[in-house]
């Protein structure tokens, strides 16, 4: 008889217990899948609890994960909100993508070896699809850096030309050229450890113009195409490419939305030669929203020390909406990865209504 436990079948009643809970699927960042149980009631906070101990990462609040709407449209899964109220295929298995949600100045100072791990596999998947914006020769030193922390020191014996490259993806329409562009650099990086390699990965990543840009296509008020982002400094905004506007959190009075129409109204010191509000109109409402919600997270989590309850006469962020953002911001952080009590430092109240 096989034992019942790893590897044998289910019993009749595992079965029925197991019928009543939901499988959901996690794409890791390393490309695995973990498969998780939850009941229909639970609530994002559970799953990314999951996630976070089958990974045993620490500074888990850089991280989120994602998933489509039924528009198709990417979405960061609401921790306090029901798994199943966020999502639309409730009948099949649930897919979601555990990526890197906050992108750091500095991502080499992150206190841990094994989140900045993570963050150089996200550099590595955005590379490779097409997602990180950067010219060749700097993507083949990237390129070069994820080599030799996979890979190990260059050898003439094992690697005696670019060959040994062409089965990794490390850019889209990779080329033979590129391939020995990062051979030649890999050359150079004899004795480097991967750990190092990481933070080099990390430090060339952040230097680029496009670290941390996710687009969300918008056009201006003269029906010009644009592109917005939010970033842990702000809000940019990309015409073709080129920078054409940065509005800091310290210049922004208040942002909100109705419909597809995205309002940034600035302090009064900061439009003396610019109109007080700003208007940009997205794709869809639900892209607006999203859009939306990623400032209230990004400004709770780079910019506040201390996120209070908004008075009424002054609020930041402006919707009737029930979305509600609960987590530690960056400054507490590091409090929490070194052990000290954080609870000391961050007010009961301490969350952007």
């Amino acid at each position: 008889m096989i034992p019942q436990g790893v590897g044998a079948p289910p019993t009749p009643r595992m079965d029925a217990k197991r019928r009543k809970l939901m499988c959901i699927k996690v794409r890791m960042l390393d490309d695995t899948v973990g498969v998780f149980h939850l009941g229909h009631r639970a609530l994002g906070k559970s799953l990314f609890d999951e996630v976070c101990r089958h990974l045993n990462l620490l500074e888990c609040d850089y991280f989120g994960l994602e998933f489509r709407d039924f528009m198709g449209e990417r979405c960061w899964l609401e921790k306090e909100k029901s798994i199943l109220k966020q999502i639309t295929n409730a009948k099949s298995d649930a897919r979601f993508y555990f990526l890197v949600k906050f992108c750091p100045a500095c991502p080499a100072d992150l206190e841990e070896e094994y989140t900045r791990y993570l963050f150089a596999l996200q550099i590595k998947r955005d590379l490779a699809n097409g997602l990180f914006i950067c010219n060749e020769n700097t993507a083949a030193l990237m390129a070069s850096y994820i080599v030799q922390s996979e890979c190990g020191d260059y050898s003439p014996e094992d690697y005696p030309d670019h060959s040994y490259l062409s089965s990794g993806r490390f850019i889209p329409n990779q080329s033979a050229e590129f391939e020995r562009k990062v051979m030649e650099n890999h050359k150079k990086l004899i004795g480097m450890m991967p750990s190092d390699s990481d933070i080099a990965l990390l430090e060339t990543a952040r230097r680029c113009e496009f670290y941390g840009v996710r687009f969300h296509l918008a056009k201006d008020i003269e029906g010009t195409p644009v592109s917005l982002t939010v970033l842990h400094l702000g809000i940019k905004v990309y015409h073709q490419l080129t920078c054409a506007n940065t509005f800091s959190w310290a210049k922004i009075r208040k942002l909100s939305f109705k419909r597809k129409k995205f309002f940034i109204k600035l302090h009064p010191e900061s439009y003396a030669y610019y109109k007080d509000t700003i208007e940009f109109v997205l794709e869809s409402r639900n892209e607006c929203k999203n859009l939306w919600k990623k400032c209230v997270e990004h400004h709770a989590f780079f910019r506040c020390t201390e996120v209070n309850l908004p008075k009424q006469h002054a609020k930041l962020f402006t919707r009737g909406s029930s979305f509600r953002y609960h987590m530690f911001c960056s400054c507490y952080i590091e409090y929490f990865v070194l052990g000290v009590d954080s609870s000391a430092l961050l007010p009961a109240s301490a969350r952007i209504k």
